[in-house]
């Protein structure tokens, strides 16, 4: 048997082995509501199952059709490329995502969520994905390369529809995995995207303070007990804006893990503390926003929280992005983080770094 036979009877047995472990999952997932449902098919048990499986259903079952039930006409998706309009947009993007990467596979790793079936819930899904270039892509001709990244996707959920999404995918690492050059893709995709006349990202105002005035402080909570919420948004503000990276010992427990953008990894604080220097060097009057938070769990068990925010910069600092362009820039992110023990124990944050890479080298 030749190496290649061997190989592709291997990754068939691989499939099989998952299609058994999907299945399973599938029979699982059924059982009796967690919370109320109204307005949503009986099939899903909970938000978390809705998520989880009409990911499965729409991707790895390829009924792609099923986007018409589960996504609203109306539906807006942000991305730090842009934003896409109504439910045949997404469904044009996921024929044409299917088609380059037709063994792809979307693998759950978690959902945090919030809100009701009133108010609609709203969910934060970390997911890996995997597959084979096989097709054509926005990047070009199919390269047969595996690729392997992360990406998080919020969305806003009412009466079994999705109606608003937040992605964020880790679309740096896909690059290197097609064996492209970054920064040269960067500056062919800007320049195909100006002729076709699609509108560019275009940073705001910077807030991080007034004037020559320090930023604002966080106000301290009415209560003595923890609040997850204040302690995130006051870990991003005193770290990231008041540049107190100091705090990081004070914040993160000795053992952080952090899993970043492009596959960076850090561990313990000093790890954690030149992250935050290679991002603000670069972009020395960087600030971030928080724009949304969810978080699940108690004190007791620990705290899981998922927090959106918004980073504006100018690249005017040397770094790893290269010579300064003086270009700004405005990115959206997502953390999940772990709370335990009143610190953060485990970091899970996503940007689009290509994204990014597209509005530093945008021609002036």
């Amino acid at each position: 048997m030749s190496n290649n036979d061997s190989e592709a009877n291997q990754e068939q047995a691989n499939i099989t082995l998952q299609n058994k472990v999907d299945i399973q999952f599938m029979k699982d997932a059924d059982g009796q509501r967690n919370h109320r449902m109204n307005g949503f098919d009986p099939k899903f048990s909970d938000i978390v199952d809705y998520i989880i499986r009409i990911t499965h259903e729409i991707w790895e079952e390829k009924a792609i059709g099923k986007l018409y039930d589960y996504y609203a006409n109306t539906v807006r998706i942000h991305t730090s490329n842009g934003e896409i309009y109504g439910r045949e947009a997404v469904l044009a993007s996921t024929i044409g995502t299917l088609a380059a990467y037709p063994d792809r596979r979307l693998y759950g790793d978690e959902v945090i969520w919030t809100g009701d079936d009133v108010q609609g819930f709203y969910t934060s899904h970390r997911l890996t994905h995997a597959g084979t270039n096989r097709g054509w892509s926005i990047y070009g001709p199919p390269t047969g390369n595996k690729v392997h990244y992360r990406a998080i996707a919020d969305c806003l959920c009412k009466r079994n529809m999705i109606v608003e999404e937040w992605l964020v995918r880790d679309e740096l690492t896909l690059i290197y995995q097609l064996g492209l050059n970054p920064v040269e893709t960067a500056k062919k995709m800007v320049r195909r995207d100006m002729d076709n006349g699609l509108q560019l990202q275009i940073a705001g105002d910077i807030s991080r303070g007034t004037g020559q005035l320090p930023p604002l402080t966080i106000p301290e909570p009415e209560t003595d007990q923890f609040d997850p919420e204040y302690f995130i948004r006051r870990v991003i503000h005193e770290v990231w804006n008041w540049r107190l990276i100091n705090k990081v010992r004070e914040y993160f427990a000795e053992s952080i893990l952090l899993e970043g953008a492009s596959m960076r990894q850090s561990h313990g604080h000093e790890d954690y503390q030149t992250y935050v220097l290679s991002l603000l060097s670069p972009f020395p009057d960087l600030a971030i926003t928080v724009e949304h938070f969810a978080a699940i769990g108690d004190e007791t068990t620990g705290y899981r929280t998922s927090t959106r925010w918004k980073l504006h910069g100018t690249h005017t600092g040397y770094g790893i992005y290269g010579e300064p362009t003086g270009n700004p820039i405005k990115m959206m992110g997502i953390s999940h983080h772990l709370i335990k023990d009143g610190k953060i124990q485990n970091e899970w944050t996503l940007f689009d770094e290509f994204a990014l890479l597209k509005q530093i080298h945008r021609p002036t």
